[in-house]
């Protein structure tokens, strides 16, 4: 066999060009990239090091001006200068998860292998549509489809994709089950007709994501109907059956029934085997929104919690949130890979239906994204070097620490706690006593504010029948019951403060 060879340069590049493809990864750059990731690293390092609080409070007005005072014209010529400018800009006011006093929104401390893959995936770009994009990641993504779906326990016809996000996973998600209610109506005119009738139920605690899923879909204005939920912010089975009849008898198409295991605020776990029954009963998709609670998958303690789940006809996961995954890192699974067809289209340029002849796996054939990052790696890492148990046990450690929180607040004559959760979260609020009970409300808006302004704490906060709340959100193993303690001593001061001062401005204004 005859090597080809390659004729040799003929113009040298002008100087401009030569400085710009010494920035780009190649094999005489290597060298210069060993030196600037290093760098960075190395100043995040610094920062995760001596950081003492999870924030440092910054508003937009002004960090604002700070960038925009940034000319993106005129290059600094230099990572290191622009790494010094990035931390004005940004690193010194980043809001760190890894903080034991981050206490707000599903944001995890990661892994370390999986910023090793994250690491390793940027620099190499494989893009997972197609085969001759991946090669091997696409394998290693599927493998890890396959090992969540026995997690899962859908059985051997699974299958599944990663996406950029439990939004996207529960939108193809109801896709499916959307083109599934509509396999018999053929013809344009039959599917018109029926689009406007079909349904969504969801607990009126779910994800809002389900909501703007059916709006992208193309479905009626009315056409997620959230059921009510029981003392324990779960979904009511029995609505859920009563709901199907209702929407039968007034000529609509139930088109699928969201179940949600870990719901955002309350941490809640539907009753998803009495939902599994009666779904097959109906002849309704079952779609089960796990994002948070997927965690449960490995826990060594709390598995049985996801009992029922392997009977949904699709699954979100959501590795970003309880495997300790840099975002984004997030998967739908489905029970019978053949609905995963709904989503395929073949391009001459891209995976020619020849291909499928051929048994080349291109992942573009079951995706809503073309482009795609190789974000199974960090799991990939993160499983081979940890391993499933490791993660579940740290998983276990933050909601015992929530039971933990539940337990403190919930003796605190300070607070009123809504419900127990059976994941991470504790929903609750301070609740002053005589005349300042009616500020309650502002009260803990204050507290929320004036926590976020000093930087010390990070809360979420929420509605809750009409009220503000706030809401500790636990994802952290390193957050202790002082920490907790800490941060409950810290609102109830502000929001006593704001009550104080203006009972005492209306006592004034009275008296005046």
């Amino acid at each position: 066999m005859t090597v080809p060879t390659y004729p040799a340069e003929t113009t040298t590049p002008p100087p401009a060009s030569t400085a710009a493809r010494a920035q780009l990864l190649h094999g005489g750059s290597v060298e210069q990239y060993r030196r600037t990731i290093a760098d960075g690293v190395d100043r995040v390092a610094r920062r995760v090091a001596t950081v003492d609080r999870p924030g440092t409070g910054i508003t937009p007005a002004e960090l604002a001006p700070l960038v925009d005072r940034v000319d993106l014209d005129r290059p600094l010529g230099d990572a290191g200068a622009a790494l010094d400018e990035l931390e004005n800009v940004y690193l010194r006011d980043a809001v760190w998860f890894h903080h034991p006093r981050y206490l707000a929104h599903l944001n995890c401390p990661v892994a370390i292998p999986a910023l090793l893959g994250e690491a390793v995936l940027t620099a190499v770009n494989s893009s997972l549509d197609t085969w001759d994009q991946s090669a091997g990641a696409t394998l290693i993504e599927r493998r890890l489809i396959d090992w969540t779906a026995e997690r899962i326990g859908l059985g051997s016809r699974a299958d599944g994709i990663f996406t950029s996000g439990g939004s996207q996973s529960n939108l193809q998600a109801l896709l499916l089950a959307r083109e599934e209610a509509c396999v018999d109506a053929i013809g344009p005119a039959a599917r018109a007709e029926l689009l406007p009738r079909l349904r969504v139920l969801t607990s009126a605690a779910g994800h809002f994501s389900v909501q703007k899923s059916a709006k992208l879909l193309g479905l009626a204005p009315d056409a997620v109907i959230a059921v009510p939920t029981d003392a324990r912010r779960r979904i009511r089975p029995a609505a859920v059956r009563e709901e199907i009849a209702r929407c039968r008898q007034a000529g609509l198409v139930v088109m699928a029934v969201v179940g949600t295991a870990g719901t955002t605020d309350f941490g809640s776990i539907d009753p998803l085997t009495d939902l599994a029954a009666i779904c097959a009963a109906a002849g309704v998709w079952l779609h089960v929104d796990a994002a948070y609670g997927c965690g449960l998958l490995v826990s060594p303690t709390r598995r049985h919690l996801l009992d029922g789940i392997e009977r949904a006809d699709s699954v979100t996961v959501d590795f970003h949130k309880s495997f300790f995954q840099p975002v984004s890192s997030s998967a739908l699974l489905v029970r019978d890979r053949r609905t995963l067809r709904h989503v395929t289209y073949h391009a001459d340029y891209l995976n020619p239906a020849r291909m499928v002849e051929q048994r080349i796996p291109n992942q573009v054939d079951k995706s809503l994204q073309t482009t795609r990052r190789f974000d199974a790696l960090k799991l990939w890492l993160t499983l081979r070097v940890m391993g499933p148990d490791a993660l579940g046990g740290l998983f276990d450690e933050v909601v015992d620490r929530a039971v933990d929180a539940w337990q403190l607040v919930s003796e605190d004559p300070r607070f009123e706690v809504v419900t127990r959760s059976e994941l991470s979260t504790v929903v609750f609020r301070y609740l002053p006593t005589g005349p300042g009970r009616e500020l309650a409300d502002a009260a803990n808006l204050h507290a929320r504010e004036a926590l976020a302004a000093s930087g010390l704490a990070v809360v979420a906060g929420t509605r809750v029948d009409g009220r503000h709340f706030l809401k500790f959100t636990l994802l952290n193993p390193a957050t202790t019951v002082d920490d907790v303690g800490y941060v409950l001593d810290l609102i109830a001061t502000h929001a006593g403060q704001y009550v104080h001062d203006h009972v005492d401005a209306d006592l004034t204004c009275t008296v005046g």
